[in-house]
């Protein structure tokens, strides 16, 4: 039986990742942070599913479940690694409390790079075991390679994972693990209304963005309930590329490839920065009548 492992399981994403595993009939083995969401989700998604309870930030606790894991494979590999969780801290660059961005990146870069080294053996870097190379799915954002204001200690901690994934890929070719970033647009998940909650009343009056952030609000209300995509998309795609033999490095997921994705990185950096700011009324005088410099 193939098995993979998936962190971030309780909801959101990962939860429709191993999900739409367990109906190809793949033994999901699943990250949660709590015993409560490990009896939920087993009960929900049945016998091929084995909840890890660990944080992804606790080292400890990350190589006891990956020790555990190991015991239970019996000497086979791993078919995959999808390293999923992750949180998303908001608001403007020069406000955001230092401590806040260093949980974003204790998450969504060094939990990673942990979790992949713990969990590294099973996937084929011990020799010893039986099977084929497994493969390493990150799972990164659109924000990873287009930014946009209030979303930049996310956006800096995916273009981390872009980097990670890109060197990992080529250091791991002399074990033939295979490495591939998926980086979707707006899913409608959860996170996005933590992040609504991130930017409190307290905080807007505190705010020289304060206009600003409330546009913000709404925008992100609109887009989760106008095109966000279903976590199952997501879910469909990482079953996809880890059953084909020769994924492609990076998969953009949108539900506008050409407005959400080809557009942006088109156009000039500073037209479209002068559009978004623009729209959320960051422009003075000054800033508007200034030259670009090329």
């Amino acid at each position: 039986m193939r098995s993979v492992v998936v962190t971030g399981v309780s909801s959101g994403i990962g939860y429709a990742i191993a999900k739409e595993l367990i109906v190809h009939g793949i033994q999901v083995f699943g990250s949660v942070r709590n015993q409560k969401d490990a009896l939920r989700v087993t009960y929900e998604l049945g016998p091929l599913f084995s909840p890890l309870i660990f944080d992804i930030t606790d080292e400890i606790a990350v190589r006891r479940a990956a020790q555990e894991v190991g015991e239970k494979l019996q000497g086979k590999t791993l078919w995959g690694l999808v390293n999923n969780a992750g949180v998303a801290v908001v608001g403007p660059l020069m406000e955001v409390p230092i401590e806040e961005f260093r949980r974003q990146f204790e998450v969504n870069v060094i939990g990673q790079i942990q979790v992949t080294q713990a969990f590294l053996p099973l996937l084929g870097a011990d020799k010893n075991l039986k099977g084929s190379p497994g493969k390493i799915i990150n799972i990164g954002s659109v924000s990873g390679k287009i930014c946009k204001p209030f979303f930049g200690p996310y956006s800096i901690s995916k273009h981390g994972l872009e980097a990670f994934s890109d060197t990992l890929r080529i250091e791991l070719m002399m074990y033939g693990i295979d490495v591939v970033l998926v980086g979707p647009g707006m899913v409608n998940t959860e996170i996005w209304h933590k992040n609504e909650d991130q930017v409190s009343e307290e905080k807007l009056r505190q705010s020289v963005y304060m206009k600003s952030l409330l546009k913000f609000k709404s925008y992100i209300y609109y887009k989760v309930a106008q095109s966000a995509l279903p976590a199952k998309k997501v879910g469909e795609l990482v079953y996809l590329i880890l059953s084909h033999p020769h994924p492609k490095t990076r998969y953009v997921l949108v539900p506008n490839l050409f407005s959400d994705w080809i557009l942006p990185r088109l156009l000039p950096k500073r037209f479209l920065n002068k559009k978004i700011a623009k729209a959320l009324g960051f422009l003075t005088k000054k800033s508007n009548d200034s030259k670009s410099l090329l």
